[in-house]
C-alpha cells in the first residue's frame, strides 16, 4: 500500500514538472525577449510606454552622463538610488590625474515603481549622452514557477504524511529517498523564484558618469566647427605622442648607451686583431 501512495506522489510531481512552459537555468536566469509596445516596437529608453499591469516585467538600461566631477556626482546617485528604497550592487571611481579625466561607473538597482522618478533626478546630474532601457515580460516563466513550487510542496507534505506512517524499513528508506529529492527540486525552484521576484522588484540600471571632453557632443555641423574639430582633434592627438615619448625616452637613452659599449668593445677586439 505505501509503495503504490508513493508512486502516485512521484507521478503527481513529476506530472507537475512537465507542465510548465517557461524556461530557467541553474543560474536562475530567465530566457524571454523584449517586451513590445504598442505596434510592435521595442521599448526603449522609457519605461512609461509599457503597460505592465498584471504583469512581471524585468526592466534593465544604460545610462552615460557627462557631469563636470564624476565622482562627486557618483556619491550624489547612490543618495538618489537609496533614498528611492533601491541599493548600490557595484560601485567603481577613478578620480582625475594628469593623463586621464575622471569617471565613474555604478550599477543601480532601483525600485521598479520608483524607476521613472529616480532616473529623472539622476539625469540632472549632468548632460546626458546615451540612456536605454528595455523591458522583458517574464510572467509566464513566474506563473510557472509558482505553480512548480505549490505542487513540490504539496508533493513533500505527502511524503512526510506516509514516512509517518510507514511501517517497514525497505518503505522508510524508499520514501526517504524520495523526499530529499523532492525538497532539494523545491529549494532550486524557490531559489530560482527569489531570484526572478529580485529582478522584477528592482529594475538594473547601469550608469556611467565621466567628465567633460571625454564624451564628443557631436560631429561638427559647419566649417568652422570642422576645423575647430580638427584642431582638438591634432592636438590631442600630438598630446599623446609626447606622452608615449616621454614614456620611450628613458629606454632609448638606455639603448644608447648599451649599442654604445658593444659598438667600442667590437672596435677594440678589431684593433687588437690588426695588432697582432
Amino acid at each position: 500500500m505505501i509503495a503504490v501512495l508513493l508512486t502516485s506522489v512521484l507521478m503527481a510531481g513529476c506530472t507537475a514538472n512537465s507542465n510548465g512552459s517557461g524556461s530557467t537555468d541553474s543560474s536562475g536566469s530567465v530566457s524571454g525577449g523584449v517586451v513590445p509596445a504598442e505596434g510592435g516596437k521595442a521599448v526603449v529608453g522609457t519605461t512609461g510606454d509599457v503597460n505592465t499591469a498584471n504583469r512581471d516585467v524585468i526592466t534593465t538600461g544604460s545610462l552615460s552622463i557627462t557631469a563636470t566631477d564624476p565622482v562627486a556626482a557618483s556619491e550624489t546617485a547612490v543618495t538618489i538610488t537609496e533614498q528611492a528604497g533601491g541599493r548600490v550592487d557595484s560601485r567603481s571611481e577613478n578620480p582625475a590625474t594628469d593623463i586621464k579625466p575622471a569617471s565613474a561607473s555604478l550599477t543601480l538597482r532601483i525600485p521598479s515603481d520608483e524607476l521613472d522618478r529616480t532616473l529623472a533626478q539622476i539625469k540632472k546630474l549632468g548632460r546626458v549622452n546615451v540612456v536605454s532601457l528595455t523591458a522583458q515580460d517574464v510572467t509566464q516563466q513566474s506563473q510557472d514557477l509558482d505553480a512548480r513550487i505549490t505542487a513540490l510542496t504539496t508533493s513533500v507534505d505527502r511524503l512526510l504524511a506516509l514516512m509517518a506512517s510507514a511501517t517497514t524499513t525497505a518503505d522508510l528508506i524508499s520514501i526517504e529517498s524520495a523526499l530529499s529529492s523532492r525538497q532539494s527540486e523545491l529549494e532550486s525552484m524557490q531559489s530560482q523564484r527569489d531570484y526572478l521576484a529580485d529582478q522584477i522588484d528592482y529594475s538594473t540600471v547601469q550608469l556611467e558618469l565621466v567628465a567633460e571632453g571625454t564624451v564628443a557632443a557631436g560631429g561638427p555641423d559647419s566649417f568652422w566647427s570642422g576645423i575647430v574639430t580638427g584642431w582638438t582633434a591634432l592636438v590631442t592627438a600630438l598630446g599623446g605622442l609626447l606622452v608615449g615619448l616621454g614614456v620611450a625616452l628613458p629606454w632609448l637613452v638606455a639603448l644608447a648607451i648599451f649599442g654604445a659599449i658593444v659598438l667600442l668593445t667590437v672596435r677594440l677586439f678589431a684593433r687588437r686583431r690588426k695588432a697582432a
